[in-house]
This record gives C-alpha cells, sequence and structure tokens, in this order.
C-alpha cells in the first residue's frame, strides 16, 4: 500500500475567500439582501457552501430566497471561481517534492464536487491525483464525517497508517480524528494558530515547507 497525504482545498492549498465572497455578494444583492465583509465571509467558510449561505442570508435557510440564492451563488461561482483564487506561495514547489518521495496525493473538500475538479484540474493538473467534492447525495456524508477521506484513501491504496490529513481549520482536525488519520494544520488559511491549537491541533506548518519536514 501507499504513502498518502490527504489535503483540504480552501485556505490550505488554494486562496478563494475573495471568489467565494463576491458570488456571496452577488447573490445576496441579486435578491436584496445587504453584503457581506471579506472577513464575514472568512467566518461562514469550511463546512461547504450551503452551509456558507446559510450563514450569509438574513434568516438562513428559514429565509424564502434561501434556496435561489444559493442556486445563483453556485451559477456565478461555477463561471467566477478563477477570478482572484491562487495557489499559496509554496504550495506547488511542496506537492512537487511529495510526489518524489513517493506520496499519493488527494483532495477532499465540503466544496461541490464539480467545483473541487476542475479547480484542482486547473491548478494543480497531474500533482493531485485524486479530487472528491462534496457528495452526499451518493451518500457520502460532508466532512468531518470520515466518508470522503476513506473514499480517497480507498481509491489511492493508502495504508492509512502511513497517511496524514491536511487542512486549515477546526473542521479539518475533527475529520483527521475521526479518519484516524495524523492532522497537520497549517495557519495561512483561514483560521489563526491559537484558534487551531484550542480545536485539538498538534503538529502546525507555517509555511508548506514545513509539511516537508514533518512528513519525513
Amino acid at each position: 500500500m501507499e504513502k498518502g497525504a490527504i489535503f483540504d482545498l480552501d485556505g490550505t492549498l488554494l486562496y478563494t475567500l475573495e471568489d467565494l465572497k463576491d458570488s456571496v455578494n452577488f447573490s445576496l444583492e441579486k435578491f436584496g439582501y445587504p453584503k457581506r465583509t471579506l472577513e464575514e465571509v472568512r467566518v461562514f467558510v469550511g463546512n461547504g457552501v450551503r452551509l456558507l449561505m446559510e450563514r450569509a442570508i438574513p434568516n438562513g435557510t428559514e429565509n424564502k430566497d434561501f434556496e435561489d440564492c444559493l442556486k445563483c451563488f453556485k451559477e456565478h461561482y461555477a463561471k467566477n471561481m478563477y477570478n482572484k483564487t491562487k495557489p499559496f506561495d509554496g504550495i506547488l514547489d511542496m506537492l512537487d517534492e511529495l510526489k518524489i518521495r513517493g506520496y499519493k496525493i488527494g483532495v477532499v473538500s465540503n466544496k461541490f464536487d464539480l467545483a473541487v475538479k476542475e479547480l484542482c484540474k486547473n491548478y494543480f493538473n497531474d500533482k493531485v491525483e485524486l479530487a472528491i467534492g462534496e457528495s452526499e447525495a451518493e451518500g457520502i456524508r460532508k466532512k468531518p464525517y470520515p466518508d470522503s477521506v476513506f473514499k480517497a484513501m480507498e481509491i489511492l491504496n493508502c495504508d492509512k497508517n502511513k497517511t496524514f490529513y491536511l487542512g486549515d481549520s477546526e473542521v479539518d482536525i475533527e475529520t483527521a480524528q475521526n479518519s484516524g488519520l495524523k492532522c497537520i494544520s497549517v495557519t495561512w488559511g483561514y483560521k489563526d494558530e491559537q484558534f487551531l491549537k484550542a480545536h485539538g491541533a498538534k503538529l502546525i506548518a507555517h509555511k508548506p515547507s514545513d509539511i516537508l519536514e514533518f512528513l519525513k
């Protein structure tokens, strides 16, 4: 079986926050609701786009426009997710080095599946061997449930004892725990070091090259 590195996407490999904010605000404005700041959206992300919009729109899912607003967000984001999004500095070199070291690399995200696959294809190409987004319609529960991580490990033929999970949020820490994997938390994403430590982070990377040190 293979060594594995399973990554979260938003805030871990890619800086996506501004494109998410722009699509959130496009949708809110279309339905006559106040726009959200970048910092508000930073707090809202991490549990998939449905919960993102639930937090962004007044009264959440009880709002009569919620489903239409969510649909509008998805349509706008699918066409605008490359405007300001980019890999964090050092990510591409880190992924190349992991491949040289023989790691199978997968991405598991709560973002909708089409966007996850398209973003990984556009920014990482063959650096990432597998990308899995939200697939609850197929019976695969979102993170922090371990379902998508287990699916990725099965497809990549990863040895659980030689596989790490890497992410930038408390959801990722819990996902790793539920999957029985060691977790590396990163501080360049959407949660700071103090927050991560308060939620149980043990291994903390401040730059992508730190990941390579942990995986020696």
